[in-house]
């Protein structure tokens, strides 16, 4: 590092010239920290919009099914709408039921005939949770991306670093000098590589924090349209 910024006729003043003038070893960590941070911000961009986008369809959903007086006017509606976490779950619960009950005409009045069995009520609660737990995953897809790249990004700083000071050493060992003016380009240019690497896991870390908190959320969202689901179809009579 050091004998390679000997080597130039041009004393680095900034950290553009630290950069371009230095070790192959530096450029190599840096270029991979720029790449880890450009696919950070893509992350952060995409589910940044895939979870505005949930939002929409979840008020869009909500919206309709209250507007709906009983479970079949429900299912009249929800059957019109675009497809959504919401209404998958829907769709899944009441499909689920036909196959228990199969003959039931779903858009028609409520069987009457007697109420599921515990081990029924059981398995049809499992069917529910099972497609939310597929919804979560589907909304927490990549988040954890953004989790590696906030701890693997300061440690590859740190080996940028640790390799610059080496490198830093060895030139005063050769030229024989320690005296400030030999010593400061070389741990200049070794502490860029840090300063890379909490600039790509600082955004990182903080969207990571604030998209499982989100997903969190969506899957409260869910269980609790499943509960209110079971609950709609109980008080109807139709489990």
């Amino acid at each position: 590092m050091v004998l390679t910024l000997q080597t130039t006729t041009q004393v680095p003043t900034t950290v553009w010239e630290l950069v371009l003038y230095s070790s192959l070893e530096t450029k190599i960590v840096l270029g991979v920290t720029l790449v880890f941070s450009f696919f950070s911000w893509f992350l952060i961009v995409f589910k940044g919009w895939q979870f505005r986008r949930l939002r929409r369809q979840g008020e869009r959903f909500f919206l309709a099914v209250e507007a709906a007086p009983k479970l079949q006017d429900a299912y009249r509606v929800v059957a019109k709408l675009p497809a959504s976490p919401f209404h998958r779950l829907f769709r899944e619960g009441m499909t689920f039921y036909n196959e228990i009950r199969p003959g039931v005409v779903l858009d028609g009045p409520p069987p009457q005939h007697r109420a599921f069995e515990p081990t029924q009520l059981e398995a049809f609660k499992m069917v529910l949770g099972k497609e939310v737990a597929t919804e979560r995953d589907q909304a927490a897809r990549f988040v954890p991306w953004l989790a590696t790249i906030g701890s693997v990004s300061p440690l590859l700083g740190l080996l940028g670093t640790v390799l610059g000071v080496m490198d830093a050493f060895l030139g005063i060992s050769i030229k024989g000098s320690g005296n400030i003016s030999a010593v400061a380009p070389g741990v200049a240019e070794a502490l860029i590589t840090t300063v890379a690497g909490l600039a790509a896991a600082i955004p990182a870390v903080m969207a990571y924090n604030y998209f499982a908190g989100k997903t969190s959320q969506f899957e409260g969202d869910l269980e609790g349209f499943g509960a209110a689901l079971v609950g709609w179809m109980a008080r109807e009579g139709w489990l």
